[in-house]
């Protein structure tokens, strides 16, 4: 059974989305889900309430663009309904998007990869490339997520995207552990660097604030452990 994460896409069987079709929604709700099913897009999984790994169903969600008024739809389906789990776009998939130059992306893209990185792009920019939809509006924020494998790496990986920098585009998103633990890279920088006391350790459950470094061994050893 294949391990549930942040910024996961999940993509649903045709039986999948007539079970979730089935389900009564208002009117615009059901003519974005059925736009979904129609094309294939995919769902996103989202904070799950119960142990992931045990429950048999996921919850799933779909962040609709400016045509359905922008809603936040949720949905719960059981495993059985999802054909298979797929990850966002990566940054250069998403290039032709950016209000910026094709160099200015390609130096993010060549300094992420000489730290062993790659950057995916969830957000209005990863959606609108799923989609083909308008996901994006003025002044939204470019969000990747990073995988990182240890705390140098994390450390390595948040130099990198700092030293972006776009006055049209302001970049944010998440260094992603190997157990499944996220922050958000400008909190991790602040904590690492001692301008905050704690940082936000996100988990596909739930998010606390912690103070201590012990979350960040686990993490460590998750990663060895692979």
């Amino acid at each position: 059974m294949e391990t549930l994460r942040r910024h996961r896409l999940a993509r649903l069987s045709s039986e999948g989305w007539q079970g979730v079709l089935a389900r009564p929604w208002d009117a615009q709700a059901h003519e974005c889900l059925a736009h979904w099913a129609r094309y294939g897009l995919p769902l996103v999984v989202t904070r799950q309430t119960a142990d992931a790994g045990d429950c048999e169903l996921i919850a799933l969600g779909l962040p609709a663009p400016g045509r359905w008024a922008r809603r936040r739809l949720a949905v719960h389906v059981p495993r059985s309904a999802v054909e298979r789990f797929e990850e966002f776009p990566e940054l250069a998939e998403v290039v032709v998007l950016l209000p910026l130059s094709e160099r200015t992306a390609g130096d993010l893209q060549a300094g992420l990869a000489s730290s062993g990185a790659t950057a995916h792009v969830y957000g209005s920019y990863g959606w609108q490339a799923l989609s083909g939809l308008d996901h994006v509006r003025p002044g939204s924020d470019l969000d990747l997520w990073v995988a990182v494998h240890s705390t140098a790496h994390a450390d390595d990986v948040a130099r990198q995207l700092d030293r972006f920098a776009s006055s049209r585009l302001r970049l944010d998103g998440e260094l992603m552990f190997a157990d499944g633990t996220a922050v958000a890279w400008r909190e991790w920088s602040d904590w690492r660097a001692g301008r905050a006391r704690g940082v936000m350790v996100k988990r596909l459950t739930g998010a606390a604030l912690r103070y201590d470094a012990d979350w960040c061994e686990g993490a460590r050893d998750a990663a060895l452990a692979t």
